[in-house]
């Protein structure tokens, strides 16, 4: 759908960007709570489900994946249709390579139209149950404006146009139908509500503060789970089996208020952008405002500490103790190879690399397919040379025994072509603004070198040799960490 701006059109609400009714709304801190819910929804869609069971990263890299998702959806709400139609271009991509079947052998495919029509569904239901929820609804035409840009939203990326209903009464029809025969007790909507909060891994402003983060995830964890399930349809929860805690609905009235107070606080202090950003941002970055999270870094690692002199011995979790600057066979199998945290090494795993390292790079076809040809190879390369019990996958174990052997021929094809494709200007070096776009920080000073006119660059040689030494499990505290280990 090519939305265009004319005379005639003028006096019309845009559908997206400045003046929208979702424009007005990103913003709001109570989408937190509606992101939440709509993933929950979108989880117990059996396709669905079964796709993020062996696709995705939403247990490992939580984080990572939240602003993936946010900033996905700011390129498609926003206001550049070039943007928007290059965005919905990658999305359709990543979708056509996510397919395969369920536990029960149900064939899933993320690009069949009714499934991506819920997925949309849902984010709009949130958005009007949110509102709701914290006592102030929207009215009905600002109901009716939201439902024609999600519309829009979904025709972008060129479906058919009958999977979402043209009026909003029929919509609520069909949601209903959706929730009362489609919906199931999936195995990843039990995950999302019941292992996610409760092993959620700190984000990178609270990394090594293990004290601090376990301590207020054991309260914060099992509270947001029983207002998410306190906010899902009543018919669902009875016939999910979802048990609705004592209390859980005041609750979750009592949290949606409170957040929706936030709207008090002094404008720009609740940009989704810069939250996003500060969740993701390392104290470590040469983002100036690395500054304001190092500082709180000090000052979490400082209540850290006292925490513990106060916890019980019992409820203490593992003492913060510095990296060495090197990591087991064991650390790097569980921090980067297995990117689904399902305890095995597989396909799926190195797709999530590549789509990673895709998305940072804004890479279009043909140079996408190039990379994931690459990991590809690189898949069938570790399966021959690691998977001694020929199960199709890689277990821990068995990539300790043999970590030695992984650099082989298709990981330097991998590093050499990954190079290809952060070398923007192909002048066989990456210069500050390509380093910029794939690490989101300035040079590693222990990676880069000079060119001939003085300027600091990163050689092939360089990127090939540092891809290696990571990929293989040999050095920590690289610019990859960031890249492809960090939640």
């Amino acid at each position: 759908m090519t939305v265009s701006h004319t005379a005639d059109d003028s006096a019309q609400p845009p559908l997206f960007g400045p003046g929208s009714q979702f424009h007005e709304l990103f913003d709001d801190p109570r989408w937190a709570f509606a992101m939440v819910r709509a993933t929950v929804l979108e989880a117990a869609h059996p396709q669905i489900g079964a796709a993020l069971i062996d696709n995705s990263t939403f247990v490992t890299h939580p984080w990572r994946r939240l602003r993936n998702t946010f900033l996905s959806l700011q390129r498609m709400f926003g206001a550049d249709d070039q943007v928007r139609a290059k965005e919905a271009a990658r999305l359709n991509r990543l979708h056509t390579r996510l397919k395969g079947k369920d536990a029960n052998d149900r064939p899933y495919d993320a690009m069949d139209p009714g499934v991506r029509a819920w997925v949309v569904a849902t984010l709009f239901e949130s958005a009007v149950t949110m509102c709701r929820l914290s006592g102030r609804p929207l009215s009905p035409s600002a109901v009716e404006r939201l439902y024609g840009e999600f519309r829009a939203y979904h025709a972008a990326f060129g479906d058919e146009t009958g999977q979402l209903p043209l009026t909003l009464t029929e919509f609520w029809a069909y949601y209903d139908q959706m929730v009362e025969e489609e919906l199931e007790n999936t195995e990843a909507m039990r995950i999302i509500l019941y292992k996610l909060f409760d092993h959620l891994p700190a984000p990178p402003l609270l990394n090594g503060l293990p004290t601090l983060w376990a301590l207020g995830r054991a309260v914060v964890g099992p509270a947001l789970g029983a207002i998410t399930v306190a906010s899902l349809p009543e018919s669902f929860r009875r016939r999910a089996g979802l048990p609705e805690l004592l209390g859980a609905g005041a609750l979750m009235q009592g949290a949606y208020l409170t957040v929706d107070l936030a709207r008090f606080l002094p404008e720009g202090w609740l940009r989704a952008q810069n939250i996003a950003d500060l969740l993701a941002l390392s104290p470590t970055s040469d983002d100036p405002r690395a500054r304001t999270v190092t500082a709180l870094h000090e000052r979490m690692r400082r209540a850290g500490a006292l925490l513990r002199l106060i916890t019980p011995t019992s409820f203490r979790p593992a003492p913060e103790t510095p990296s060495s600057g090197q990591r087991s066979a064991e650390e790097f199998f569980r921090d980067v190879l297995d990117q689904t945290g399902d305890g095995y090494l597989t396909w799926p795993d190195l797709a999530a690399m590549a789509r990673e390292l895709c998305g940072r790079l804004e890479l279009d076809e043909p140079a996408e397919t190039r990379l994931y040809d690459a990991f590809a190879d690189w898949w069938r390369e570790l399966q021959t040379a690691l998977d001694t019990d020929g199960d199709g996958r890689v277990s821990a174990e068995e990539y300790a025994a043999a970590a030695p052997s992984m650099a082989g021929p298709a990981l330097i094809r991998t590093a050499e072509v990954l190079f290809d494709a952060a070398d923007k200007d192909g002048n066989q070096r990456i210069d500050e603004a390509e380093y910029r776009a794939l690490f989101r920080t300035a040079f590693h000073r222990d990676t880069t070198g000079e060119a001939t006119d003085g300027t600091t660059v990163y050689t092939r040689g360089a990127f090939v040799r540092d891809f290696l030494s990571f990929m293989s499990g040999r050095r920590l505290s690289t610019p990859y960490d960031p890249l492809l280990a960090e939640a």
